[in-house]
């Protein structure tokens, strides 16, 4: 048997190393939250659009908006992170802790669409229709919790009031569940809480 020692000095000299990190060095990979505030703020957009008539007849196009928008954000995403990996420099412990917040959400939204998709298979189109109306309000709550590991590592306020925002975005879009005007809200806080800050860091990265 092997035993643990537990080194609680050691453990808070970890933790204030990384709070002092994530105060001083600029936030890496900004512009794939910008990228993702924008595509999926535009699909959404062109959901909104076709939803109320304003693009004509596009019959079959229901839902291809998002599968063009998760292949364009994955070449984006690949893109980025190889700039990011040939990029000179050290990675600091409070940007693998951003990333690792970040890319936990990503692949908790690939989980929660994969088990919408099984639910609609295993209920039917029409209770499966149903639950995907709770898709915006819950990628936010992730959102929110991704702003919030965010905030607490760069010590920001401004970021806790984005992640508070984020949050508060949950009830206000499921208040919408039904209407063509969640798919207008829902673009207006990609761009607002996704884009807007993503571009901010990565402008801030640039200095």
């Amino acid at each position: 048997m092997i035993e643990k020692t537990e080194d609680p000095a050691a453990d808070i000299a970890w933790m204030r190393r990384l709070a002092e990190e994530g105060s001083q060095a600029p936030m890496q990979g900004a512009s794939i939250l910008m990228a993702a505030g924008l595509i999926y703020g535009a699909a959404s957009l062109f959901e909104w659009a076709q939803a109320t008539d304003r693009l004509g007849d596009v019959a079959g196009m229901t839902g291809l908006a998002w599968l063009v928008a998760t292949v364009l954000f994955l070449v984006v995403l690949t893109i980025v992170n190889m700039r990011l990996r040939g990029r000179a420099g050290v990675m600091t412990s409070a940007n693998r802790a951003f990333a690792a917040a970040w890319t936990a959400v990503g692949f908790g939204i690939f989980a929660l669409f994969t088990a919408l998709i099984i639910n609609g298979y295993r209920m039917g189109p029409d209770q499966g229709f149903t639950a995907m109306w709770l898709v915006p309000s819950i990628i936010f709550a992730f959102y929110g919790l991704g702003w919030a590991v965010t905030a607490a590592m760069a010590r920001s306020k401004p970021l806790w009031l984005l992640a508070a925002a984020s949050l508060a975005t949950c009830p206000a879009l499921a208040l919408l569940t039904g209407s063509a005007d969640q798919y207008l809200a829902y673009a207006a806080a990609l761009f607002l809480l996704m884009a807007l800050p993503g571009f901010l860091l990565m402008r801030g990265a640039r200095r």
